[in-house]
């Protein structure tokens, strides 16, 4: 059951503990390069509070961006401003975010996503909680996998899982983690049943690309090579 309030309540939770991180840098520190490949921190910053308004631009019906390639630009051209800016633009885009999520609307809508995906408006609070969440990993700033809030780990293993169900270069998985939770996922290549068991955070980052899955435990075969996200 998807509860998109409270979704909400995790997501601003999610948002302070980000702000909270980030004001302790300085300048330098947001030109130094991220965990993501290609970009500095300030790159994920700025687009974090690009996210926010472009799922704003969802919730009321618009296109989540302009285009790619003005989506790719507006991230550059924030990427080097000063800690200052960064913080402000972040706390005034989530502001937009949350205010925008508090106008009566019928939450059992479909609304369309970037690349022409398209998703109950209900999940949208779940999906930016996610891009808080591991991209404040991203930050290699102190925030790791194993300290994101248990219920959004296993519920974001549930939403990789299925986005990889059925995947014709994805055979058929099943995930174990420490404590006996199990996903299934993938079924559209050859080969498998094979079992992967490790931590949820192992698991997390893994699915997620943040990982490269030496860490877990694979029976019935290799562990299945990912599509990228």
């Amino acid at each position: 059951m998807i509860d998109h309030a409270d979704d909400l309540v995790s997501v601003q939770a999610a948002t302070e503990r980000l702000l909270r991180a980030v004001g302790a840098l300085d300048d330098a520190a947001v030109t130094q390069s991220s965990r993501l490949p290609g970009w500095t921190r300030g790159h994920v910053l700025t687009h974090l509070s690009r996210n926010a308004d472009a799922l704003v631009n969802v919730f009321e019906g618009r296109p989540m961006y302009a285009s790619a390639e003005a989506r790719d630009g507006d991230i550059e051209a924030g990427a080097p401003r000063p800690l200052d800016e960064q913080l402000a633009d972040l706390r005034t885009s989530a502001e937009r975010f949350r205010a925008a999520a508090a106008v009566p609307a019928d939450w059992s809508r479909t609304v369309e996503l970037r690349n022409g995906v398209t998703d109950r408006a209900e999940r949208v609070p779940f999906r930016r909680w996610i891009e808080v969440e591991l991209h404040h990993v991203d930050l290699g700033i102190g925030y790791e996998l194993e300290d994101l809030p248990a219920g959004f780990t296993d519920r974001e293993i549930g939403f990789l899982a299925a986005r990889f169900d059925g995947h014709p270069d994805v055979p058929a998985t099943t995930l174990t983690a420490t404590g006996g939770r199990t996903w299934t996922t993938g079924g559209g290549a050859d080969g498998g049943p094979i079992t992967v068991e490790g931590t949820p955070a192992g698991l997390l980052g893994w699915l997620a690309g943040r990982r490269d899955g030496g860490a877990l435990t694979v029976k019935g075969g290799d562990l299945p090579k990912l599509p990228p996200l």
